[in-house]
């Protein structure tokens, strides 16, 4: 049994997100550059997340993705159902035709199918906010910066002073000027 790529980016995204759980919205070009992602490929995972109601999105200046409930309530399981992946030890999917025997499932089918659901078990049991103390009690430190002092990326310019300009503002003046 192998879990894939995606589950694991899914989890270990959740668990970037989680530690940053109240700092503010946060933006996947942040989480791609940390923990070396594809932005694409999260904007993908993150899609799915959202529809799963494991995260909600902010648009615009400053926005980004945070936890659509505590961190102690959301599992890795839940993480990993909501992209879709499949814990599966089975050769046949579950569906009791085991590398390719017609007649049904395979000697072992049987005990594929209770490391599934023990699989399963274990990871509904793990949250994300355990990973997170796991990861602080490792030395893991993140720099948390209140929602109020998160700098928008869009800031107006500055105020300038207009510029004065001593030029004739038509050929008319221009000749006036011309003719002194």
């Amino acid at each position: 049994m192998r879990l894939t790529t995606k589950g694991r980016f899914a989890v270990t995204a959740m668990v970037d997100l989680a530690l940053r759980e109240h700092s503010g919205p946060v933006s996947l070009a942040a989480i791609a550059q940390r923990q070396q992602i594809s932005l694409s490929y999260l904007e993908q995972l993150f899609g799915k997340l959202r529809r799963a109601d494991l995260v909600e999105s902010t648009r615009g200046p400053g926005g980004g993705y945070t936890l659509a409930r505590s961190s102690n309530t959301i599992t890795v399981a839940d993480v990993i159902q909501a992209v879709d992946e499949a814990l599966d030890a089975t050769g046949c999917g579950g569906h009791e035709n085991c590398m390719g025997h017609d007649t049904g499932a395979c000697l072992t089918h049987d005990l594929w199918t209770r490391l599934n659901e023990r699989m399963l078990d274990f990871l509904s049991g793990v949250s994300l906010g355990q990973i997170v103390e796991e990861q602080r009690a490792k030395g893991v430190a993140v720099e948390e910066i209140p929602v109020s002092s998160i700098k928008r990326a869009f800031q107006p310019s500055p105020l300038t002073k207009p510029i004065r300009v001593n030029a004739p503002n038509s050929v008319f003046d221009l000749g006036t000027v011309l003719s002194k």
